[in-house]
This record gives C-alpha cells, sequence and structure tokens, in this order.
C-alpha cells in the first residue's frame, strides 16, 4: 500500500499533521519507535517511570555520544557510560506525555533577533523567514485543540493576542503564591501566571486535572496534560484514517534526487521492512531527527538526505539556564497551607525577558519535584556532607519531608546557535541494529551563561522578599536533553538552510520536518507550544498541495 502521508515519529510536531490531515480524508501512517500507552498504563511509579525508564532504550543497546569541551579539548562519552539518557519518551505521544506543560509563546522580536540585537560574534543567529503574525492564530488554536488552561497577565513584553483570554480557566493554585505575588508587588516586578497545557475542565474524552503533584516526568492517568497522544492522535484515530505502527525503529529514507521514495525501518523483532508514500513528514525530535537524515546519504545526497546545504545537523539548540532553590516553613507560611498538596504554583518572572542590551529569558517557579526517592537521597549526608544511618538518616529524611517545602525556579534563556553545536554521526559507534548513532557536540556560547547569571539574582530577589531560607543558585552551560530544537533549520535561502518556511525540504519537495529541527533559534522559554502551532501551521500548507 502506498500511504497519502507517512509520519515518523508521534509527538508535538507529528500530532497536528496526523489531526488534520485524517480530517481532509488523507490516509496517514505513522511509524512510532516505542509502545503505545494511554492513561491506564501510567501510574506515579518512580521506579519504573523514572528510576528504570520503562519508556526509553536501554543505553546498552540504544545509546548516543556527547562531546564536551575538556581540558582544552573535545572528549567524546557514550551515554552507556555515563547514564545521560537522550531518550524523551519512545512511546506514542513522545515526550510530550511527560512534560510538565509550561506553556509560553514566543513574542515578535524572538523572529528577529539578529535584526533586534545584532550578530554576537562567535554566534550563527539568524532571523526566522515567517514572523509572529504567521504563528498567532496557530498558537490560539493549540489553546483550543490541544488546550491551554490559565489567565492573561498584562505586561510590558507581552505578545499580541487575538483571544483576550485563553480557551480554559487557570488552574488551581497553591497559597505559597501570595507569598509571591505580594514579593513582586514590593519589588516593582510582575508575578506572570504561567498558562500550562492541563485541562482545568473536561474536554472530549480527557478529564479534567486531578492535581496529583506528578506532572514532568510522568504521563497523564486523566488525560489532562495536553500531549499529542490524549489531545490529537485519539481524535485523528476516530476518522478511520489513521494507521499506527508502534516499535518501528525507522533508520533510512530512500529517494531519488527529487522526492522520498520509502522508509526503512526496523520492527520489535529486528526484522527489516519499508514502506511507501506520496508524502513524508520527519518529526522523531531533534537530535534523532537529524541522525536519521545523515545516514541516509545515497548517491543524490552524498552528505546525507536533503543536504546539499550541508547544515543538517548543525546550529542545534536546546535550553540554557540552571536552577535556583529556597527552603520555606511554618514562619513563611501556615503549616497547613504550605504542605497543601498538588496545586501548582503557575508563576513566572519575565520583566527581564528583553533588555536594551541584550536578549533575556524566563523565570519559572514551582516546588521540588515529588518523587520521594529523589528526595530521600538528598539528605542522605548531614550539612558536612558525612553519610547519615540509622536514627540519625531517619530523623533528617523525616525532618526535611514534614518540616519545610523546597520552591525551586527554572531560567530559560536563548541558546545561541554557534559552530560547536551540532549532530554528528560516527561509524565507529553503533547500536545494536548495526546503526550510526547521534553524536551531540555540546558547545555553549558564553553569552548564555551570562545571561542566567543577571536572571537568577532577579529570581533570588523575589525569594529573599518572600522570607526564604538557605536559598542556592547553580547555574550552567550544560543544556536540558528533553528540550531540543534546531539541526534543520528553516530559511529563504537553500544555501544556507534545510527547510523553505513551510519546513519543506529546499532538496526533496516530498519532504517535510516539523519537530524542534526547523527553529533557528528557541525564545528563552520551552519549545513546545511553539512546535505543536508551528506543525499546526505546516499542515494547513500540505492541504495545499496534497
Amino acid at each position: 500500500m502506498v500511504y497519502d502521508i507517512c509520519i515518523i515519529g508521534s509527538g508535538a510536531g507529528a500530532g497536528p499533521i496526523a489531526y488534520e490531515l485524517t480530517k481532509e480524508g488523507k490516509k496517514v501512517l505513522i511509524l512510532e519507535k516505542g509502545s503505545i500507552y494511554n492513561e491506564k498504563d501510567f501510574s506515579k511509579d518512580e521506579i519504573a517511570f523514572v528510576r528504570r525508564n520503562i519508556i526509553t532504550p536501554s543505553l546498552q543497546e540504544q545509546y548516543h555520544t556527547i562531546e564536551e569541551f575538556v581540558d582544552n579539548k573535545w572528549m567524546k562519552f557514550p551515554t552507556y557510560e555515563t547514564g545521560w539518557s537522550w531518550w524523551n519518551g519512545n512511546i506514542l505521544g513522545g515526550s510530550s506525555n511527560f512534560m510538565s506543560g509550561y506553556f509560553h509563546r514566543l513574542k515578535p522580536k524572538d523572529f528577529r533577533l539578529k535584526s533586534e540585537y545584532g550578530k554576537l560574534e562567535g554566534s550563527n543567529i539568524e532571523d526566522w523567514p515567517i514572523t509572529y503574525d504567521d504563528l498567532e492564530k496557530y498558537y490560539t488554536k493549540v489553546e483550543e485543540v490541544v488546550g491551554v488552561s490559565g489567565e492573561v497577565t498584562n505586561y510590558k513584553h507581552h505578545e499580541p493576542r487575538s483571544k483576550k483570554q485563553y480557551a480554559y480557566k487557570p488552574l488551581e493554585e497553591h497559597p505559597i503564591t501570595k507569598l509571591f505575588d505580594k514579593a513582586c508587588k514590593e519589588l516593582n516586578y510582575t508575578s506572570y501566571k504561567v498558562p500550562r497545557a492541563i485541562l482545568s475542565q473536561a474536554k472530549d474524552h480527557r478529564n479534567a486535572c486531578y492535581y496529583s503533584n506528578f506532572c514532568g516526568s510522568y504521563g497523564c492517568s486523566s488525560g489532562a496534560k495536553g500531549s499529542s497522544r490524549a489531545s490529537l492522535l485519539v481524535q485523528a484515530l476516530k476518522t478511520g484514517n489513521l494507521i499506527i505502527k508502534s516499535n518501528c525503529f525507522v533508520y533510512k529514507l530512500d529517494s531519488t534526487k527529487t522526492e522520498v521514495t520509502k522508509a526503512y525501518y526496523f520492527t520489535k523483532e529486528g526484522t527489516k521492512k519499508s514502506i511507501q508514500a506520496k508524502l513524508f513528514v520527519v518529526a522523531a525530535q531533534a537530535v534523532e531527527t537529524s541522525r536519521l537524515l545523515l545516514n541516509s546519504k545515497n548517491q543524490y545526497f552524498v552528505n546525507g538526505l536533503a543536504n546539499s546545504s550541508k547544515q543538517v545537523g548543525k546550529n542545534m539548540i536546546f535550553t540554557g539556564g540552571g536552577i535556583g532553590s529556597a527552603e520555606f516553613d511554618k514562619t513563611n507560611l501556615e503549616y497547613k497551607e504550605l504542605f497543601t498538596q498538588g496545586l501548582f504554583v503557575n508563576r513566572a518572572l519575565k520583566d527581564w525577558y528583553y533588555t536594551k542590551e541584550f536578549k533575556g529569558g524566563t523565570i519559572d517557579f514551582l516546588f521540588e519535584h515529588a518523587n520521594p526517592i529523589r528526595k530521600a537521597n538528598l539528605y542522605k549526608k548531614d550539612e558536612q556532607g558525612k553519610l547519615l544511618f540509622g536514627k540519625a538518616l531517619q530523623e533528617n529524611i523525616y525532618n526535611n519531608f514534614t518540616k519545610k517545602r523546597v520552591l525551586n525556579f527554572e531560567i530559560f534563556t536563548d541558546w545561541t546557535p554557534n559552530d560547536n553545536c551540532f549532530v554528528s554521526v560516527d561509524e565507529k559507534y553503533k547500536d545494536k541494529y548495526g546503526i550510526p548513532v547521534a553524536n551531540i557536540r555540546i558547545g555553549a556560547h558564553p553569552q548564555d551563561l551570562k545571561v542566567a547569571n543577571f536572571l537568577a539574582q532577579k529570581g533570588k530577589d523575589v525569594l529573599e522578599q518572600m522570607g526564604a531560607k538557605n536559598i542556592k543558585l547553580e547555574m550552567s552551560s550544560l543544556p536540558s536533553s528533553n528540550l531540543q530544537a534546531g539541526g534543520c533549520r528553516f530559511g529563504n535561502n537553500p544555501k544556507t538552510s534545510v527547510l523553505n518556511k513551510y519546513c519543506q525540504s529546499h532538496d526533496l519537495k516530498n519532504l517535510f520536518i516539523t519537530d524542534g529541527s526547523f527553529m533557528p533559534t528557541g525564545g528563552s522559554v520551552p519549545h513546545t507550544w511553539t512546535i505543536y502551532a508551528n506543525s499546526f501551521r505546516v499542515a494547513d500548507y500540505i492541504k495545499t498541495i496534497i
């Protein structure tokens, strides 16, 4: 059978394509590397979903190599040696199942950072080939279809909106927000109310949030979280036009000089198979998307499929930043209020998203993760670093679990694209299928850490004003592996970009890439909302050509 559309991957970049094109009557096939899970399969079992990573491959069988700058030279480390997994949820719906759902739009200036601030020395910053106005209606569509709950905060950097409010009312808030709002008012900062891709009321087959306090790293057992699987693919399946094949690892695309002809994949049993389609959409998450194209070289594309520009894998971007933390106890808030479980903080600082001199970023506030094993492990030593045993260990854990709460903040800055942040493949390192793995060189631009440290002080100001104790700041140039973008940036010039403004390959007109790979810059926020919005935009374009 020749399908109308073959989609590789099933996350935020894939879901809108399937959702929109199946409604048009197109026969769509999704090839998903992982298994199919649904609400009844998701639990809050830290051992299963975090400690053992049942939804990601074994690093002994499928891994990455990471290049870091150590002792003035680039050193390569296989992830099976370090345990630093770059797999982010190999199941239907991809990593969107495990996001925390902090949703922030990009702003008009984010689409033209080079024009606004100039090109930093040592950077490869470029303006986008589209504008905020091109995406605005699709951001709104995500609010309605995927489901975004919140209350609009008016502040000096707020982006234009076609709707006055979000599609769903705000989620319930933890009492600590009273302290946060008061501190911001006293400092003349803006308390920004963060919208979440979590339903505050039922929608279709999905239930409202029941405030379990386990969002990040866990699948949602109510369906409230706006994963691609829950919000889009279930609806696409109802059309009868979508077929999903799970446990299918696509390792190569074949092509003529002008179009992709086949996708080759391994089944769970290791059998090689192939499929044909009129149009192919790759949305395998940025690192793996670049890997697939680089491993698909042929006589027409000797440097990798769709890579006449030699830009595939180049200019990877993540999110820069770090974290801050502080402790609160009964002297800050009544015990009953402080230990209210499950409710969201949903507060951020965005007053310094832009400054006159440089692009700033976002500071998101949240309680430390509720994982009990992780928390207990933090208290196995005393203040001098001595390992505790018996009653002393028991009391230390008990006191830290019952007498204080830790409020964190996460900093999101633009990851500045540069020549030392890219994906390549190396024939020396292969997975269990014999396919070269992705090598990720992680080179951060110095500006990213400068901005992170600047923002960290603003976050610290608020914690101090709230009366917090034991404030700690940890800024880093290392990225978060679950926030990936770049590698196949879009642009108007085929010599310097991989995709055109519709995320269509300059080289192969029936190849589209709709995960975060297309982004030239990432904004100072998580990428997911923009990936969703852009994929809906691309879906509208595909309707006109197929």
